[in-house]
């Protein structure tokens, strides 16, 4: 079967930038604070968006965020602000910039407060992915009881645009939850190997 002939999640076979995301990235567990980081900021910029929108940004917004170093994004201000609403290299959403600093600091107070990011937002899913096994991509929820509680305590840790939708894209993109469709060959990639 070549590459082409791979079964992969539909959502997936539109542009190599979702292909190479989709076969590299997408429900691969991560564990590492600077890449759970990096996903709050992409996620919350996907907010109205396409996922295929904000991979095209997002080597901008990789040097926009300074790398997605949140000790660094946590120490711009109005200044970086203004600057990055004129950056046509990325998504330039007043708000959502705003956010992603704002989010910078939260990120570290959690970090503090856990030790890593990692412990805290891994709780939520007991410290394992949850395997899924749905058929058909209409089947995914948009939503799940734990992203609605993952929503609330972001929220009540000063997070913006952490909507339970955002936090359930967020958990499918750091591997919380293996959501590649049954036919999909990076399904059973991801699924522990038990027994």
């Amino acid at each position: 079967m070549s590459a082409n002939q791979i079964a992969r999640c539909s959502w997936s076979t539109s542009d190599q930038l979702l292909i190479d995301y989709h076969d590299n990235e997408w429900g691969v567990p991560v564990h590492d604070d600077r890449k759970l980081f990096e996903f709050i900021v992409l996620d919350s910029f996907q907010a109205g968006l396409s996922w295929l929108a904000v991979l095209k940004k997002r080597e901008g917004l990789r040097r926009a965020f300074l790398n997605f170093e949140p000790q660094a994004v946590a120490c711009m201000g109005d200044a970086d602000v203004e600057r990055l609403v004129q950056d046509a290299s990325i998504i330039r959403h007043r708000s959502k910039i705003r956010a992603s600093i704002g989010n910078a600091r939260a990120f570290l107070q959690v970090q503090e407060e856990f030790g890593s990011f990692d412990c805290y937002i891994w709780r939520f899913v007991d410290g394992r992915p949850r395997i899924n096994r749905y058929a058909f991509i209409k089947d995914l929820p948009p939503i799940t009881p734990e992203s609605v509680a993952m929503s609330k305590d972001l929220h009540a840790r000063g997070f913006r645009f952490a909507g339970p939708t955002i936090c359930y894209a967020f958990m499918q993109g750091a591997g919380m939850v293996n959501d590649h469709t049954t036919d999909c060959f990076r399904h059973a990639q991801l699924c522990p190997i038990t027994g």
